[in-house]
Parts: C-alpha cells; structure tokens; sequence
C-alpha cells in the first residue's frame, strides 16, 4: 500500500509506530508543530511517541518514512529516549489547536463567514522539498437547523483566523477532543499523558471531567501536580473531587497544603467523608497509622464465605485489599468492635460457600499498631508475604489496612512517577 503524502492530524493518533525491521516502538499520541508569523502554513517538526513503557519521546517529521492507515514506520529504529518536553514555540496539534476557536474569510464559504468555528482537525502534508507543513483545517459551525450539528467544512490554512500563540493561550477552550483520546484509558495512564500539557490544557481538561474520573486521575499524579490541580479548582469543586478519592490518598493531598486551606476543605466535605480523612490526617504520614486505608473488608464472625467473596468481588476493592476480611464484633465501620481475626481469600475459595468465617479465622497473624513506622510496616510485609496487614490500636480496634502499594509510594522516591530523562 502506497504511503500517504497527506492525512489528517487526529487519523494518526493511537497508530502503531514501526521501526524499519517491523518492530513496534510505540504508538503515536501527538503531532507537534510551529505556528509561524503572519498566514506561513506551520512546519510539522514531529512526532509525540508513546513508547510501551508510558514514557513519551519526540520523533522528528525527518524520522518518518511512511504513513499508512494502520501505522507509521521510520527510517531507523535509533530514536531519541529522551522524554518529551514541550519547548517554546512548539504546539501540540490535538491537545492544544483542536477544539480551539476561529473565523473564516474564505469567499467560496460564504455562511462561515463572520461565524466563530470550531477546529475539529488539521490535515498536513509533504512537500516538493520534504518538509510536512499544515495546509487545511477541518472545521464545523454552529449547529444546524433543530440543534443538529453542523457540517464540517475543510478549509486552507491561510483563510483561517484565530491560531496564533497568542489566540491558543486565551481560556475558554474546549476539550472534546482531548476527552475521546483519553476514553478507555486507565486513570494511571491518563495522568501521564496530562502531564505533558500545557498548564492551560491540564487545567481546561481537569475541569471537563467528572468528580470520580478526575479524582482517579488526581491520586496517580505526583504531590505537587495534585496540588497544583486543585488549586485551580472552585473551592467545591475540589472539595467533590476530594470526597471522591480514596482517604488516604485526600489525607496526603491535603496534608501538602497549608492547614488553614486543608482545614476550609474539609469544612466543606460531607461529614461522612472527611471524618476518616480527619483520622488519618491524626498520624504522621510515615506510620501504619498515616499509610493505612480507614475502608478495608471488615466483615462479622456470622459471614457466610460467601458473602465474604461477594465483599471481595466489588469493583471499588482493590485487589491488595481484596485479599483478606477483617473479621470483628461490631460494629464494622472503623474504628470497629474488638478484632477478632482475618480470614485470607485463599482460605475463603477452598471453603464450602455457607461456611461462616468465625470457624475460620488466621487469629495468630500479627498486627500493626497505629504508631509503627515506615520501616517497621516495610518488615512486616517482607517477613509475613503479605500484600494487606490490618492496624489495630491498644484497645483492639481495627483502624484500618495497610497495602503493599501504599508502602511503595513512601518507599519510592517522591518523583518516582516522573521518568527520567535517558542521556
């Protein structure tokens, strides 16, 4: 199949990018390009790559040696594993130009003129002397007759308005596009993928998506991006997005923040919420007490096993917490009733489904105080092989679990989510 010498921007992302040996390096994500002075049409100097490590690299138009419906190939597998970073004067063609606002003064498209349009896309392509610029962009109206949408029009670059730095920095700008490239995505993936844009994009798109998306999004992000994201938020928007993260992960955001502001947000969050969020904001954030989820399995000695793996089947379970039920008197909202022990999934799978878990229990498996620290907790996964522990306090309260991943994000160091950039 012939490469093609003219596509369209938006057609590229997701496309499988191919070595010259038909090895796969990544997907495509992005075409960056460099808005000139006056009508120019814009060089196309690239290629945003995501490689299948999450790491996202640049690969120059130059590397480009085909374009193909399913994938793009380049001239050598040796490509810069340096990450991405936007430099000045660089424009990230779908996070940045689609959805923006502009104006057409084509006269052969006389009902767009004087009518603000919506980009939808931008077509580019190679040249005589090899380069690929922006020639069109696709662009759609207002909508239609009886709130249809209106067609989309393919428009050349020079009659277009409105797509100057200047113009793309202005707020206001829509993120439909940006929304179906991160459809389907994982939350952890997503926030990768937004912190590679500009301040006013992350900004935008973080208040396009809804409380429990963007509070997925928010716990997989470093601590000052978190930081940064909320304080752009209205007041109650971040304190919803709050109530929809996990506790553990609300008490370490707001424990970045100055207590008057952490306090006014928790001021403004359902009782229900904030309550276990004040309990763990109690704890230094390097103990079992400050590590730990205050929303584990925790179940009563009259639970049949069934029941007990319906608990564990719930998509709002983690599959570290899933792992074990806590078993106590009630009641079994923490801080429970006496502990009375746990009973470990592989346990409950190999036990008839009517079987109650007070027959059943692990009662000699040690357990965390509320005040051991970072190391101590870091011990007892590795001398136990556990990936969940339960914290109980002096007077035989369940307080909460701690997983083996909470572990590891104190563990790692604090830029652990941001890769480094190879020499």
């Amino acid at each position: 199949m012939a490469a093609a010498s003219k596509v369209f921007a938006a057609r590229l992302a997701g496309l499988v990018v191919l070595g010259p040996d038909g090895e796969s390096i990544g997907r495509v994500r992005d075409v960056v390009i460099t808005v000139r002075i006056g009508r120019q049409q814009p060089r196309v100097l690239g290629l945003v790559i995501e490689m299948f490590s999450r790491k996202r690299i640049f690969v120059p138009m130059l590397r480009v040696t085909a374009i193909e419906p399913g994938s793009v190939t380049l001239t050598t597998g040796n490509v810069s594993l340096r990450r991405f970073n936007q430099r000045p004067g660089e424009v990230l063609a779908l996070a940045q130009v689609l959805d923006s606002r502009v104006r057409i003064d084509d006269p052969e498209l006389e009902d767009l003129r004087g009518v603000e349009c919506l980009v939808v896309d931008l077509g580019i392509e190679l040249t005589r002397t090899r380069d690929w610029v922006v020639s069109r962009v696709a662009v759609r109206g207002h909508r239609g007759r009886l709130g249809r949408r209106a067609a989309i029009h393919v428009v050349e670059w020079h009659h277009v308005q409105g797509l100057t730095h200047t113009d793309l920095s202005l707020p206001g700008q829509g993120v439909s596009a940006l929304l179906m490239q991160y459809e389907g995505m994982r939350a952890a993936d997503v926030a990768n993928a937004m912190r590679e844009l500009p301040d006013k994009r992350r900004h935008e798109l973080a208040v396009a998506l809804d409380d429990e998306r963007l509070a997925d999004v928010v716990q997989e992000l470093p601590a000052d991006d978190q930081t940064d994201l909320l304080m752009h938020l209205e007041v109650e928007r971040a304190a919803d997005v709050l109530e929809a993260m996990d506790p553990d992960d609300a008490a370490d955001l707001l424990g970045e923040l100055p207590e008057t502001e952490a306090e006014s947000l928790l001021q403004l969050m359902d009782p229900q919420d904030s309550e276990p969020v004040r309990r763990l904001l109690e704890h230094s954030p390097d103990t079992a007490g400050g590590l730990m989820t205050p929303s584990p399995v925790v179940l009563t000695a009259s639970t049949t096993v069934a029941e007990a793996l319906a608990r564990a089947r719930v998509a709002d379970v983690t599959p570290a917490l899933a792992s074990m039920a806590f078993v106590v008197r009630p009641p079994t909202a923490t801080p429970t009733g006496r502990y009375l022990g746990c009973v470990h999934l592989q346990k409950l799978l190999r036990e008839p489904p009517a079987s109650l878990l007070g027959g059943m229990l692990d009662v000699d498996m040690p357990r965390l105080a509320p005040d051991d620290s970072l190391t101590t907790v870091t011990r007892y996964f590795a001398t136990y092989n556990l990936v969940c522990g339960p914290v109980v306090d002096d007077e035989n309260h369940l307080m909460g679990a701690v997983t083996v991943d909470d572990v590891l994000d104190h563990l790692l160091p604090e830029d652990w989510r941001e890769e480094e950039n190879d020499e």
